[in-house]
């Protein structure tokens, strides 16, 4: 089966468990700030851990350092089974622990008083969850290299990076700094996020990466990639300086590797442009194969797109534009301000992550390509939207909303420069949003309130209509003796967005709504701005 109608049909079948699915007591201590969470920040972590691919294991620990906010005692940390974890200690002392499924609830001995930082040890090993279908069913993908050689790494978005180690599992609160060792055979590498400061080789034929990220970074975010790895790099003059691009691939790949990461650069450079600096020009950017298709994890992007031209040698589109690059290059790192930079504080806002990104896809074709190709891209990509549920999820219980965040998302995206009618002043508002909310957690509130106010629009029943409904409007028209009749239907209350026509060659705006209206217009035909995202119904 071709891989991509595979990926559809995945993306259904969770859509139609989502609809269904009942929420639990579990679901909530994940998705939810609980009391246990609220009251201390992170501030520091050092996860430090042993990979050993002959069992399938993980064992080590992660140092947790935060700040107190409020006196409480108890706080929660995450770990999914069949991962345990063996002990937790504080100052040398081992604290009494309350399991409940994922969650696990510490009581601390020493009392904790507002604004001192303290630390916890977090002690833990096993089998981690295999992942099944990489990245959507995400965990340790634990393979070989076509030499036989292990070829380990890890995705959890959704599922959790509580999958494959203790932390604080919620997106809301992202860790200031982090340093990720990670112990692997002596013959591998471990690739994470950040810059590495350094290899300790050991006697016993292992080797310890020490990965510091110098940025928040959501938990997520975090990985580790090992293999038989071999390396080259660029500089790179962007627009804060001179930013390292590395990238690790397969040995056996470097020279297919060398010929297709050349969308790399032309990336940054087009992403630059629209979105403003690269995020973390401290921690370097990368690109590192993986065994499967890839995501976007900060400063460390994963690829697995077999060295080809759009996505695994399809285009999306159906237009031929999807063609023209490397998809996984653009949209994973794409995700490095739609995700990494801009950050959802729940699950259900995850249209953030993936609206800007799909969308950024049709940005990218926009500067190399021009206007049109960008525009056809986007369109072309409508035919993969289902409107099967709404864009936001459920909040504070860990439930992103309908796949429609993709392309759905991004034609909503689409359709808003039309309406702004001023392609520099949405350069602006795109730039501005990572230059506001740098290195932060957002809600969908946040970015609809500044949107609104950059544009000077009420946007308001525009992002009802699009993120809370499954209903794509619908312009009714005919013509009378007395002109155009038009109107909305399938609307939301108070939609009433402006479209623009092509009337004998030449453009004219209209202003539909719920009611019937009349304009004098003496056509027999109107051609409707394919770039806005309705639909037209002539009775």
């Amino acid at each position: 089966m071709n891989k991509f109608l595979f990926f559809l049909m995945f993306c259904l079948s969770i859509s139609s468990y989502a609809q269904k699915q009942q929420f639990t007591h579990q679901d909530t201590l994940r998705g939810s700030i609980t009391e246990e969470r609220a009251w201390w920040d992170l501030t520091y972590y050092h996860l430090d851990i042993a990979v050993h691919p002959d069992t399938k294991s993980i064992t080590g620990k992660n140092t947790i350092h935060y700040k107190v906010l409020e006196n409480h005692q108890v706080l929660q940390i995450d770990l999914q089974s069949p991962l345990i974890i063996n002990k937790v200690t504080q100052n040398d002392k081992e604290l009494k622990i309350r399991t409940d499924g994922n969650a696990h609830f510490i009581t601390l001995i020493e009392k904790q008083k507002k604004g001192s930082i303290n630390t916890i040890e977090v002690f833990y090993g096993g089998k981690p969850r295999e992942a099944v279908r990489a990245p959507w069913d995400g965990g340790i993908s634990w393979k070989k290299d076509e030499n036989g050689n292990p070829f380990i790494a890890s995705s959890c978005q959704g599922l959790g990076a509580s999958v494959w180690w203790p932390n604080k599992d919620h997106m809301y609160d992202e860790v200031d700094s982090m340093l990720v060792s990670v112990n692997v055979p002596k013959k591998l590498m471990n690739i994470s996020n950040g810059r590495l400061q350094k290899v300790e080789e050991h006697d016993n034929d292992t080797k310890t990466f020490h990965w510091f990220v110098s940025n928040p970074i959501n938990n997520y975010g975090v990985n580790i990639n090992i293999g038989d790895y071999v390396h080259f790099g660029e500089k790179y003059q962007g627009e804060k300086g001179i930013l390292d691009m590395d990238y690790y691939v397969l040995r056996n790949n470097l020279d297919a590797a060398k010929k297709q990461f050349k969308d790399a650069p032309k990336m940054m450079k087009a992403f630059e442009h629209w979105f403003g600096p690269y995020p973390f020009y401290e921690d370097s950017f990368k690109l590192v194969e993986v065994p499967y298709l890839g995501m976007e994890h900060q400063s460390s992007v994963t690829y697995g797109n077999k060295y080809m031209n759009g996505y695994l040698g399809n285009d999306l589109s159906g237009t031929g534009w999807g063609l023209k690059f490397d998809f996984i290059i653009i949209h994973e790192s794409g995700h490095e301000w739609f995700a990494n930079n801009i950050t959802y504080k729940d699950a259900a806002d995850m249209w953030i992550h993936e609206s800007f990104t799909a969308y950024s896809e049709s940005l990218f074709l926009d500067y190399y390509y021009g206007k049109t190709a960008a525009s056809e891209y986007i369109i072309g990509t409508r035919k993969g939207i289902k409107n099967d549920r709404p864009i936001i999820g459920t909040y504070h219980v860990n439930h992103e909303g309908s796949g429609d965040m993709y392309y759905k998302g991004a034609n909503m995206l689409h359709t808003l420069r039309q309406l702004i009618e001023d392609d520099e002043k949405w350069r602006i508002i795109l730039r501005g949003l990572n230059k506001d909310f740098y290195h932060q957690t957002v809600t969908t509130k946040q970015i609809e309130d500044y949107i609104s106010k950059h544009t000077n629009i009420d946007l308001t029943a525009f992002f009802n209509q699009y993120l809370r409904d499954t209903k794509i409007p619908t312009l009714e028209y005919e013509f009378n003796e007395t002109g155009l009749k038009y109107r909305y239907v399938d609307i939301v209350k108070n939609f009433d967005m402006p479209i623009r026509l092509k009337v004998d060659g030449k453009d004219q705006w209209i202003t539909p709504n719920a009611t019937w209206q009349t304009t004098t217009l003496k056509a027999k035909e109107i051609n409707i701005d394919p770039n806005f995202y309705i639909k037209v119904q002539s009775l």
